[in-house]
């Protein structure tokens, strides 16, 4: 009869508890993120009703710092909630939704960008999703020249100048497309970007704060009605 190894059983007990752990760190941060995009969207709904809140400083700059955490997250609609901020607030708040959207952009790019693969590897392969930890396994292990090069080979030739040559470009139209929700949000963007490790950290940070600057800035200059 064969005898149990008492090795393997601690093994699978660790292996299960991280996964749940894993699990449960996810499931976490998707709670959260629920329960602050409500309490934004909530805050907004006062500043709207309440014609005292635009001398609500200290509830408008609570509410920026929650935008600009939740527009780090992918499947976030950041374009929709900054231009509804700038809607009810006005011109006086343009700069400072300007400033939170590069500083949550800034900030999912820099996730993306500082995350270890390999720990990004095993936690996907823990949840089972191994075809993306197959994509980041081949990005780790492949230098950036040749990266780009792999890509020209692999896609479609109309579909080359915009993920390779101008993915810059590309990146700076689908951060402001409105509905790009669907593609992970403004987060989901810069986040898949940083893991991609194709773009240049300073160029990156400067494409957003340009990108990001021409609705705030008209508003700013010409006021409100612009958006309506």
């Amino acid at each position: 009869m064969a005898l149990h190894d008492p090795s393997s059983t601690y093994s699978t007990l660790r292996r299960i508890l991280r996964v749940a752990l894993r699990f449960g760190a996810v499931l976490a941060l998707v709670a959260l993120a629920a329960f602050g995009f409500d309490w934004l969207k909530s805050q907004i709904a006062l500043l709207e009703s309440d014609a005292s809140a635009r001398a609500m400083t200290g509830l408008i700059v609570a509410v920026l710092v929650v935008y600009a955490l939740l527009l780090a997250m992918p499947f976030v609609p950041g374009v929709e909630i900054g231009i509804a901020l700038l809607i009810i607030q006005g011109a006086s708040v343009a700069p400072f939704v300007y400033l939170a959207t590069v500083g949550g952009l800034g900030l999912a790019f820099a996730l993306g960008q500082n995350l270890s693969l390999l720990w990004m590897i095993g936690v996907l392969r823990d949840m089972r999703l191994h075809r993306i930890a197959h994509w980041l396994d081949r990005i780790d292990a492949v230098p950036r020249v040749q990266r780009l090069e792999a890509m020209q080979e692999k896609l479609p030739g109309w579909l080359v100048p915009f993920v390779v040559r101008y993915r810059y470009a590309t990146v700076a139209i689908a951060i402001n497309t409105p509905g790009n929700i669907a593609i992970g949000g403004g987060g989901g963007i810069m986040l898949a970007a940083g893991l991609s490790r194709l773009f240049s950290t300073p160029a990156m940070l400067g494409l957003v704060a340009f990108a990001t600057a021409p609705v705030p800035l008209v508003v700013w200059l010409w006021g409100v009605e612009v958006l309506r």
